[in-house]
């Protein structure tokens, strides 16, 4: 029997025990356990928090007045949580900086701390030292929350977005822009929720991208574009459909999330080079015109071209591109229309590619000239190593043409459709998310890559959780397989995926002591929030008296400080004897 079939033969996949569990932070509620997650909203300033000058126009609030106005919408902070849990007291936080929504129908509680900068700022306004302060501002506090909120002014929160989504690079937890058309001061307004459902998205999804969440729609944040200034609806990703839809239930398409794929911490690349534009060509553009668009300091330019990526045919204007493109001009070809890619089917085309000029496929305007920015700052690569950056997809800006094989397409599925009488997609979708979870799960228990490589080319992702929440890397963490560990790394697997009991890999490969896991994990960014390490001092108090050495090496590795406040908020020496 192979190692795959002798672990599906077991009943049960291995978890720790459960007196050994320890969650984050959580709380008895009406005979329930509920489990807090943290959230930081980085509130920068925008339409949502405006309120009107008295003369027409709308211009920031009073510094304070948004999270005071927040307190008192019930569905957006829940005092009474608050007051009987010692919140304040919990989070070391005064009531004008900390809220909490009230119980989701998953059991969670999102406690969102509100950072307000000075001063607000319209979006228009905004510059690429903003971005820098914003991702910033996120690694900071990147350890000590499940994820963060942007809240942004609508003009040019596309650009935010997308800058954000390449200066922040190896990111595992959910960064959600969002804003509004109206202030939320208002009778009628789409600010409330806007952020209700941002911080939902932050907090309980693993998502580990930076979205753009707008009018019931969460979107890539480099896939998006203002389309309309009048309605609610005003942001749409005309060339990937959305990351999350919001309904009744909120419906996430795993399918398309860009999961990391290395095994490195997250970092933050505030480098922009801002010698860059874009020009966009129209019938009758002359060559003075473009030669003094292309002159020094520019080193970077967005052509909007015609259709699928056309040109005026002439040789002149082409000579000019041609001579910017030999000094060093990195331009880089994207459509003025909506939707669609840039391609090579025309001669007109074909022209701008012979003189240089880079294809930007099915980028947006706002995601080729952020990211050019931010490759063009890449002092370590060359000419062409950066043109050749341009047309790769850094974190999903722009569509790999390499399709993802489908489960329903693998003769597995196919024969037991046949069995059961299957054959519309939505019955063989179903199969497939029955048994994708168990199947994977029991891959990673078993240790066998191959298992897990077969299951991936027949459509299976390496992130979807089984019955209580534990992921693929959960149970190879646990079992303390090295080198499924590295191979789950490796297809998106993400080190901050809780289960049901709040615990992430990490926790699995600590409570089981597996020293190798535990660095990797470290190593790919994994860490104990702030909470969770203070909730150990406990543990690390019962191993340092029972002489426990290897435990508490292994709380170290995982990044615990060997002086943890105990039960009674003393310090612990960790000098204990040896067992005897």
């Amino acid at each position: 029997m192979s190692s795959l079939g002798r672990a599906l033969s077991q009943s049960r996949l291995s978890r720790p025990d459960a007196s050994q569990v320890q969650t984050s932070l959580i709380h008895r509620e009406e005979e329930m356990s509920v489990l807090e997650v943290s959230v930081l909203v980085l509130y920068t300033g925008g339409t949502i928090g405006m309120v009107e000058d008295g003369k027409g126009g709308l211009v920031p609030a009073l510094p304070g007045c948004f999270i005071q106005y927040l307190r008192t919408i019930p569905f957006l902070h829940d005092e009474k949580y608050a007051q009987d849990t010692d919140l304040y007291k919990r989070y070391k936080l005064p009531p004008t900086e900390l809220c909490v929504l009230p119980l989701s129908k998953e059991n969670l509680r999102v406690v969102y701390r509100i950072l307000e900068y000075n001063p607000l700022l319209d979006s228009s306004n905004m510059t690429p030292a903003d971005w820098e302060k914003i991702a910033k501002d996120i690694e900071k506090y990147y350890v000590q929350y499940n994820g963060f909120v942007v809240l942004h002014g609508t003009d040019t929160m596309a650009y935010t977005s997308s800058a954000l989504s390449f200066m922040c690079e190896n990111l595992g937890k959910p960064v959600i822009v969002t804003g509004s058309q109206l202030p939320i001061y208002q009778l009628r307004t789409d600010g409330r929720d806007n952020l209700l459902v941002a911080l939902l998205l932050a907090g309980e999804f693993n998502i580990p991208e930076v979205g753009l969440y707008f009018y019931q729609k969460l979107y890539r944040g480099n896939r998006v574009t203002k389309v309309d200034c009048a309605s609610f609806d005003a942001f749409t990703s005309p060339n990937l459909p959305p990351l999350a839809d919001v309904e009744i239930d909120i419906k996430i398409n795993k399918d398309i999330i860009w999961w990391p794929c290395k095994t490195e911490k997250f970092t933050v690349n505030p480098q922009l080079n801002c010698n860059v534009g874009v020009l966009r060509l129209f019938p009758g553009i002359t060559n003075e015109t473009v030669k003094a668009f292309l002159q020094p300091p520019m080193a970077g330019v967005i052509l909007e071209t015609f259709g699928s990526g056309n040109a005026p045919d002439r040789q002149d204007l082409m000579d000019i591109i041609h001579e910017a493109s030999v000094r060093g001009v990195i331009m880089i070809n994207c459509t003025q229309c909506l939707r669609g890619s840039v391609t090579s089917a025309y001669a007109t085309g074909q022209a701008l590619a012979k003189a240089g000029v880079v294809a930007g496929f099915d980028m947006t305007p706002e995601a080729a000239l952020s990211k050019l920015s931010y490759v063009l700052a890449k002092q370590d690569l060359s000419l062409e190593q950066k043109k050749k950056m341009m047309q790769c997809s850094l974190c999903g800006e722009l569509t790999d043409d390499s399709k993802k094989p489908k489960l329903s397409d693998s003769r597995f599925i196919q024969d037991i459709a046949k069995s059961l009488s299957i054959n519309c997609d939505e019955e063989l979708g179903a199969i497939r998310d029955a048994l994708t979870p168990t199947l994977v799960c029991v891959a990673a228990k078993a240790g066998d890559i191959e298992a897990l490589e077969a299951l991936r080319e027949m459509g299976s992702d390496m992130i979807t959780a089984d019955y209580d929440g534990r992921t693929p890397l959960h149970i190879a963490a646990c079992e303390g397989h090295l080198k499924v560990v590295e191979y789950l790394l490796s297809k998106g697997a993400s080190v901050y995926a809780r289960d049901c009991y709040g615990e992430t890999p990490l926790h699995s490969a600590v409570h089981c002591r597996h020293k190798d896991v535990v660095k990797l994990l470290r190593k790919t960014g994994a860490h104990f929030s702030p909470a969770e390490i203070v909730d150990a001092g406990t543990k690390l108090h019962s191993l340092a008296a029972s002489g426990d050495s290897e435990g508490l090496e292994i709380w170290k590795l995982a990044g615990v400080d060997q002086k943890p406040t105990g039960v009674n908020g003393e310090f612990i020496e960790f000098t204990a004897c040896p067992r005897s």
